[in-house]
């Protein structure tokens, strides 16, 4: 049976249509915004703006994971991360941290964050961390398939880390999972992926991609710079949309917005069609 919500610390997302998750890097070196949003107060204007342009929920990041980054110190994530959080939390705006530090994770909690997403993949220290938290809870595949099958692959390790969360009393209403395009995968891996969601999403848990401005959108189009590849971004997240996803992760949370939006109507129209 399909999920028919995702659950993050007393927030409710009913799937029934896309939500947007809008991206605040605190860091001095992501590739689309490094340093622009380090501030506490310029931080709370950017995401109070996008959660005014269609933002569902906020998801704000210590630490870049772009190709080829070098992990800093869990204290020195947090360091980033302590001073925005609880203006974000008192604004009453829905709050992803995405961090792959346990220690990280329970301090965001404690400072308002109800989703912790993790590019790591969410393993056992993890979910025991967040377990009693009731927070929802993003599982990224964090490689590539190392020789092919990469849908089974993905699959494959979702279905794991279901039965590790159930182990650790979390269930799967609180689970969002995220093939993870980028994060050691050919081009024609993230293709597939971002093409065949339905070989790979779980039917009783949400599904997030997230595409945006991501390598293979430069790579397919010719390489233009990160900051102009919205069309194409647009393009791989409403062919996931269609597909099944549930959530979609974006910088350009306008566009982003009205795209799911016309996707969710497509989807709509097509229901009734059959």
């Amino acid at each position: 049976m399909s999920a028919s919500l995702f659950r993050a610390r007393g927030r409710e997302f009913p799937l029934t249509r896309t939500y947007v998750m809008g991206i605040l890097n605190v860091t001095p070196d992501s590739f689309s915004d490094g340093g622009a949003y380090l501030d506490p107060e310029a931080a709370l204007a950017h995401a109070l703006d996008m959660a005014a342009l269609g933002a569902d929920i906020i998801d704000v990041g210590g630490q870049s994971t772009r190709p080829g980054y070098e992990a800093i110190p869990w204290e020195e994530e947090w360091a980033r991360l302590k001073p925005v959080l609880p203006g974000l939390a008192a604004a009453g705006l829905t709050l992803s941290v995405d961090t792959f530090y346990p220690q990280v994770a329970q301090k965001a909690l404690e400072a308002g964050a109800r989703i912790i997403n993790d590019v790591s993949g969410f393993g056992d220290e993890m979910l025991r961390a967040v377990a009693g938290s009731g927070c929802g809870c993003v599982v990224m595949h964090p490689r590539g398939s190392g020789g092919g099958g990469i849908l089974e692959e993905v699959r494959a390790f979702f279905l794991e880390r279901r039965e590790a969360a159930a182990k650790a009393g979390i269930g799967p209403e609180r689970l969002c999972f995220d093939p993870g395009i980028g994060f050691g995968k050919t081009v024609e891996e993230n293709l597939l992926l971002m093409a065949q969601v339905g070989r790979t999403k779980l039917p009783d848990s949400a599904y997030l991609m997230a595409a945006s401005r991501k390598r293979v959108t430069g790579t397919v189009c010719g390489n233009p710079p990160f900051r102009e590849r919205l069309a194409a971004t647009l393009a791989a997240h409403t062919a996931a949309v269609l597909g099944g996803a549930d959530l979609v992760r974006a910088h350009d949370v306008k566009e982003a917005a009205q795209a799911a939006k016309m996707a969710d109507a497509l989807k709509e129209a097509k229901n009734r069609a059959q």
